[in-house]
C-alpha cells in the first residue's frame, strides 16, 4: 500500500518493505508539485519493489525487450568488445525481425527451429554464422533461465542446425615462403606495416595484440616479447557500439584486456625479428628528433566506461609541443610523423595485396601460418599452444593447425618406412 501525504510545499509517497533484522523499514520520496505525482511516482515504485526491482514482470517481457536486458546485464560487463557486437548485430537484423515479438514466456522449441530453419533456407548462410546465431539463442535464454530466473526452461537447448551435405571452406591460408617474401617486399618502404607483418609472421600474435604491443613490451636484450593487453576501438565514452562519423573524431583507441587468461603470455623471439625491431627502433628515435614538435605522442588516460562502470585506458594524442600530466605510451606500430591508427593501419595493404599481389588472406592468417609451419616443423603441440595463448592443446590443432602437403607426405613416408621394415 503506498500512503501520500504532503510534508511542507511538497508531497512524498511512502510504503513498507520487507524488515531487516527485525526492524520495519520504508521507502520514502520527496519533492513531488502535487498529489497525483507523488501518487504515481509511488505507485510505479512499489510495482518495480514487488516484481523484484525489475521494471516489467517477467512473464509478460518480449523476448526483444529481454535480449536488450540481457545485452545490459550481461553481455556489455562480461563479454569482449567484438563479441557483443557480433551478438548485437545477430540479434538487429535477425532474432528482433523474427522472433522479438514473442513474449518470453511463449518462446518454444519449435518457434525457435523453424527461425533457424528459415533463416538458412532464406539467407544460405554458412554453417558457423549459423552456429553463432544459434548460440545467441541458448546462451540469452540459458542466463534467462539458470541465472535470473524468468523463465522454467530453455526452449533453445533442443534446437539443431539444419545439415549441411558441403562443409563451409576454410577461410584460413597459409602463406607459401615466396608469398610471405612478396608481401613483405612489397611494403618495404611503409615500415609501419612491414615490421607489423614481420611480427605477426614471427610470433603468431592476433592482429590487436601486435598493434596493441608499446615498446616496453619487447625486451630486445632477452629476446622475449610480452602480451599483457590488446588495442580496440570505441566511442569517447567506451560504449561497444555507436558509428564513426567522417570528419570528425568520434571513436578512440583503448587498451583492452586480453581474450582469455592464458592470452597473459611471453614467448621468445628469434634473431630475425629482434633485429629488425631494433632497425625498427633506432629508426623511430630518428624520426622524433626529425619531426621534434611536430610528432605525435600518446599518453594513457585512465577512464571510467559510462556503460560498464568499469575502469579502462583510453589512448590520448598530443603534438609533442603540447605537455600532457599523464603516462606517455610508447606504441610500436606508429607511421614516421608519431601517428597510431591501431589495426586499421592493415586495412588498405590487405586490398593490395588481395586486387595487386592476388592473394586472397587476412591479417589472422600470419598467426594461422605461424601454428601451421611450427607443428609442419615438428615442433612440440604444447609449445605451440601455449606461445599461440591458447587454454587448450585441442584448440591449437582444430582452429590453427591446417593440414599442409608437406605434412600429409610425411604421413605416407613414415608409413612406408615402417612397412617396409616388417
Amino acid at each position: 500500500m503506498v500512503n501520500v501525504r504532503k510534508r511542507g510545499k511538497y508531497y512524498q509517497y511512502q510504503f513498507e518493505v520487507a524488515a531487516v533484522e527485525g526492524k520495519r523499514k520504508q521507502v520514502t520520496k520527496s519533492g513531488f508539485k502535487t498529489k497525483t505525482e507523488a501518487e504515481k511516482a509511488g505507485i510505479i515504485a512499489f510495482n518495480e519493489y514487488e516484481q523484484t526491482g525489475h521494471s516489467f514482470k517477467p512473464s509478460t517481457i518480449s523476448y526483444s525487450d529481454y535480449l536488450d536486458y540481457w545485452m545490459k546485464q550481461h553481455c556489455e560487463i562480461n563479454l569482449k568488445y567484438h563479441t557483443i557486437q557480433a551478438y548485437k548485430n545477430i540479434i538487429k537484423n535477425h532474432i528482433k525481425p523474427r522472433v522479438g515479438f514473442y513474449r518470453l514466456s511463449q518462446v518454444t522449441t519449435s518457434t525457435l527451429q523453424e527461425f533457424i530453419n528459415n533463416t538458412y533456407v532464406e539467407y544460405g548462410f554458412s554453417k558457423n554464422f549459423m552456429k553463432n546465431i544459434l548460440k545467441v539463442l541458448k546462451t540469452s535464454l540459458t542466463y534467462a533461465t539458470d541465472v535470473v530466473g524468468f523463465i522454467k526452461e530453455n526452449p533453445a537447448l533442443k534446437v539443431k542446425l539444419p545439415k549441411y551435405d558441403i562443409p563451409d571452406d576454410d577461410p584460413a591460408h597459409i602463406f607459401t615462403k615466396d608469398e610471405v617474401i612478396t608481401i613483405l617486399n612489397r611494403f618495404k618502404k611503409n615500415h609501419c606495416v612491414y615490421y607489423a607483418f614481420l611480427t605477426a609472421y614471427y610470433t603468431g600474435l592476433r592482429v590487436s595484440e601486435v598493434f596493441g604491443l608499446t615498446w616496453e613490451d619487447i625486451d630486445l636484450e632477452n629476446k622475449t616479447l610480452t602480451v599483457n593487453k590488446n588495442i580496440l576501438k570505441k566511442n569517447q565514452a567506451g560504449a561497444t557500439h555507436g558509428r564513426h562519423i567522417s570528419g570528425k573524431a568520434t571513436t578512440m583507441w583503448f587498451f583492452g584486456t586480453c581474450k582469455t587468461p592464458t592470452s597473459y603470455r611471453t614467448i621468445d623471439i628469434g634473431d630475425t625479428l629482434t633485429n629488425a625491431l631494433k632497425e625498427f627502433k633506432e629508426e623511430q628515435e630518428k624520426y622524433k628528433q626529425e619531426y621534434g614538435d611536430s610528432y605525435m605522442k600518446h599518453y594513457a588516460k585512465e577512464v571510467v566506461n559510462q556503460y560498464t562502470n568499469k575502469p579502462e585506458i583510453k589512448i590520448i594524442n598530443a603534438f609533442a609541443e603540447i605537455e600532457v600530466a599523464l603516462p606517455e605510451v610508447n606504441l610500436v606500430f606508429v607511421k614516421n610523423n608519431g601517428v597510431f591508427e591501431g589495426t586499421a593501419t592493415a586495412k588498405y595493404p590487405f586490398k593490395v595485396i588481395h586486387y595487386e599481389l592476388g592473394i586472397s588472406c587476412r591479417f589472422h592468417d600470419f598467426r594461422d601460418t605461424h601454428a601451421t609451419r611450427l607443428i609442419e616443423a615438428g615442433a612440440d603441440i604444447k609449445a605451440v599452444s601455449k606461445r599461440l595463448g591458447h587454454s587448450t592443446i585441442k584448440t591449437t590443432y582444430e582452429i590453427y593447425v591446417r593440414v599442409t602437403s608437406k605434412m600429409k607426405n610425411d604421413t605416407v613416408e613414415r608409413f612406408e618406412q615402417y612397412a617396409v621394415n616388417l
